[in-house]
């Protein structure tokens, strides 16, 4: 995308009465932004949802000096600006028929081939909920998963923490311009979140952190991840808006469960109870769900000479070890254990170098 591209799709989001979808439907009609600016008026009255208003409004010319300014912000500060059909932008938000028509960026963000996932929750993180996203986050690090959330208070900031602290990638989805950080606290972790990931906007240098732009900024936060998790939630919040954004595009949603009398589970207890989100008691649930495949994703683990396997473990191995060659669902039943606990002690022998998938969520003893 050239600099005039972008300066017609800056004026373009300036008119009042368009979108991101109705931009989407004029730019292809129209061809591209300059195009549409330039149309004669019964060419953009044929376009279904174009009104006398809307018509009106694109002639408005005072949309080129804001387009003006902003592109001057955008190049002074080094902004990266993705266009919806550009390669960079994120592969699973160009599906989302409402995904941003530009994204704005910071750092060093590489979404390329791969796996992208959002952790969102309470801003009123309890330990439970810390000490669940850091065995979650430990044990997702050998597949170098993409960490994304809203660098909000309570779960979205122990989720970029606990992403650097295990060296992955992690990008912070905020609900403002790019020439502000909130909440403020957290500029500290700015130049550390833009060394191996970065900030991600659709919003102008202008927009400040207003309430309804934090809802706009969950559907990215949703639209560009495989799945969403939630860490905790109570019974109201933005994520578990956030969650059933991501049920509306499809994409998998993961709660953790807890006490029925913790307030900070009740949501997350109401998204599995309703059947809105998956049981989430360890990485290997998601890894299991999804159906990664860890071998592709990293080197094949060497079985170490001398290995300290717990007793269950131990039981998985010698079971596997005489049968060859089985499915998950016949370990667990076999080895009497119930699916999700079967899936946690697969992933731990693997990391051990004990046993590996194979494909059709086989696994077999090395």
């Amino acid at each position: 995308m050239n600099e005039q591209d972008l300066f017609y799709l800056l004026a373009l989001q300036r008119i009042e009465g368009v979108g991101d979808i109705m931009a989407k439907k004029l730019l292809t009609h129209c061809g591209n932004a300059e195009a549409v600016f330039k149309a004669k008026k019964s060419q953009l009255a044929a376009i279904d949802g174009v009104g006398t208003n809307l018509l009106k409004n694109l002639s408005d010319t005072s949309v080129f000096e804001k387009a003006t300014k902003e592109m001057a912000f955008i190049n002074e500060n080094n902004i990266k600006v993705s266009f919806f059909l550009d390669e960079e932008y994120p592969d699973r938000l160009k599906h989302c028929i409402d995904g941003p028509l530009l994204l704005f960026s910071s750092g060093n963000i590489n979404l390329k081939n791969r796996k992208i996932i959002s952790i969102v929750g309470t801003r009123q993180i309890t330990a439970y909920g810390i000490e669940f996203c850091r065995k979650f986050i430990e044990d997702l690090a050998p597949l170098d998963p993409i960490i994304v959330s809203g660098f909000a208070y309570g779960v979205d900031i122990v989720a970029h923490q606990l992403a650097m602290e295990y060296k992955l990638q992690t990008v912070a989805v905020v609900a403002h311009g790019l020439n502000q950080i909130y909440p403020k606290i957290h500029k500290k972790y700015v130049a550390k979140v833009e060394e191996n990931g970065g900030f991600m906007t659709e919003f102008w240098s202008t927009a400040n952190p207003d309430k309804e732009n934090f809802v706009k900024r969950n559907r990215i936060v949703a639209g560009m991840s495989e799945a969403t998790i939630v860490i905790e939630s109570a019974d109201r919040g933005g994520s578990l808006i956030t969650a059933n954004i991501a049920n509306d595009y499809n994409r998998d949603v993961f709660a953790v469960p807890g006490r029925v009398t913790d307030k900070y589970s009740q949501g997350c207890n109401n998204l599995i109870k309703t059947q809105k989100a998956n049981v989430l008691t360890s990485a290997a649930d998601l890894i299991y769900i999804l159906n990664w495949d860890i071998q592709k994703e990293r080197q094949p683990v060497q079985k170490q000479l001398f290995v300290t396997l717990e007793d269950d473990e131990q039981k998985v191995y010698d079971y596997l070890l005489k049968s060859g060659k089985e499915l998950m669902d016949i370990i667990a039943l076999q080895c009497n254990f119930p699916i999700y606990r079967i899936s946690g002690l697969l992933l731990n022998m693997e990391l051990k170098g004990v046993v590996r998938p194979l494909p059709g969520k086989l696994f077999e003893a090395i």
